[in-house]
């Protein structure tokens, strides 16, 4: 007998998690998901002391879950995503394999760090209307997708 749990099929992970190389940093899921909090709530126009206030935690708890130091509990995820205006599963869109969680992450990172994205960052919620916010978020994606 062994302790080991099987999955049906239909629940087993795309990703097999194991082999994700996590190196000495936060694991490349939890930055993903700490990456998708910071864009969700910036895109939203909150601060972190706001989402810390209605998540019943304090700021530097959204700071280490927004840069994966902490991992984010599926109860926790759940209220931020209620929070937050989106369905949890928002903050998984993009994960794919190894690689491609890795150089994402880096993409994202760098973007985020450049003028360009803080940039965008202070800009984007400034738009209220959610029409024009998705024309716009359609018009990068056919852009970059024409790169």
């Amino acid at each position: 007998m062994t302790n080991q749990l099987e999955l049906p099929a239909a629940v087993t992970p795309a990703v097999d998690v194991s082999e994700i190389s996590r190196g000495d940093g936060p694991h490349p899921v939890d930055l993903h998901v700490g990456i998708r909090i910071r864009m969700r709530r910036k895109e939203m126009g909150v601060s972190q002391e706001r989402l810390a206030e209605a998540l019943g935690i304090t700021f530097q708890q959204v700071q280490k879950y927004e840069r994966g130091a902490n991992r984010v509990s599926a109860s926790k995820l759940w209220e931020i995503a209620a929070a937050l205006k989106t369905p949890v599963a928002y903050f998984y869109d993009g994960l794919g394999d190894r690689d491609t969680v890795t150089s994402q992450r880096d993409a994202a990172q760098e973007f985020l760090m450049s003028s360009e994205g803080i940039e965008l960052l202070a800009a984007f919620p400034r738009i209220t209307e959610p029409a024009i916010r998705r024309k716009i978020v359609e018009l990068v994606r056919v852009v970059a997708d024409e790169i």
